[in-house]
């Protein structure tokens, strides 16, 4: 069963779910959940497990096409071919070039080319890293190589190499409603969305809202640091007839624990309480067990 958690915006709580929801699973029975961190450009949620280990780093490579200018006769059948812009031909110059920022590896220049002039080589995008702690609970992490913007590639690597021995996967997305955010949910068995009672808030609710609907996943949103802001966003939520899981009410106590990475030390009552209530909901919904 695959859970993913996301948000419209970042700050929201997203990882505090997440890891909430990971750590609260597997202290009741060892290896029932893996977490994995599909926020591949800013990944933390292992920060707060100081008992994990690395395991394995992975690198992801992606399949970027070169020209052989001994082969090509400029005929500009690749450029043509290509959705991205990412090959640029210039006849009179004998110039051909691809260009690796733009290229998302889909094969269409190598089935263009009837010279055979282009030839495939591997490019690092990120990496992979599997962690693990002494009861066997794992972490999937996935890094972005700085400079890349390949996101989708190395999410989709990590759900890729998924362990076949847990129950639940839980997938903590990257904030917005980008490529890399359809990458993680789209065939999540159901969504959480994090948002929280603030202009901002609401804001990007509404943008998560449509692109959640148009992939015909079934939600529930969880409302963070309740509370604070205004009731805006409850009458959203009430106009839409979209379930409300569960509030977590705004705790500066346990903002500040989180800031220091202790998420699971000293929580206060009223966090606890939210969460555990969050759990039994979808323990109805058959999503855990």
């Amino acid at each position: 069963m695959k859970i993913a958690i996301a948000s419209g915006k970042g700050g929201t709580g997203k990882t505090t779910v997440a890891a909430n929801l990971f750590h609260s699973l597997n202290r009741e029975r060892a290896k029932q959940a893996v977490l994995v961190d599909c926020d591949v450009e800013e990944p933390n949620d292992v920060l707060f497990f100081r008992d994990m280990q690395e395991m394995e780093d992975v690198t992801v490579a992606q399949e970027i096409p070169s020209i052989d200018p001994s082969r090509c006769t400029f005929c500009r059948r690749c450029a043509e071919y290509c959705e991205f812009n990412a090959i640029v031909v210039i006849p009179p110059a004998g110039f051909a070039e691809i260009n690796p920022s733009l290229c998302h590896s889909c094969g269409a220049c190598e089935v263009a080319c009837e010279d055979h002039a282009i030839w495939v080589r591997d490019e690092p995008v990120g990496t992979r890293k599997l962690y693990r702690e002494n009861s066997g609970s794992e972490i999937l992490e996935g890094r972005l190589k700085i400079g890349s913007a390949m996101q989708t590639m190395v999410i989709r690597s990590l759900k890729n190499n998924l362990p076949g021995d847990s129950k639940t996967i839980i997938l903590d997305a990257p904030p917005g409603t980008s490529c890399p955010v359809v990458e993680t949910c789209w065939d999540a068995d159901y969504l959480l969305l994090v948002t929280e009672p603030t202009p901002f808030g609401l804001h990007d609710l509404t943008l998560m809202v449509p692109l959640v609907r148009e992939l015909g996943l079934p939600f529930g949103v969880i409302i963070n640091k309740a509370g604070l802001g205004d009731r805006e966003i409850y009458h959203y939520l009430e106009k839409e007839h979209i379930e409300i899981l569960g509030e977590i009410p705004f705790s500066q106590n346990y903002a500040s624990q989180y800031a220091m990475g202790k998420l699971f030390e000293e929580t206060p009552e009223e966090i606890r309480e939210a969460h555990q209530h969050i759990e039994n909901r979808l323990r109805e919904k058959g999503l855990i067990s």
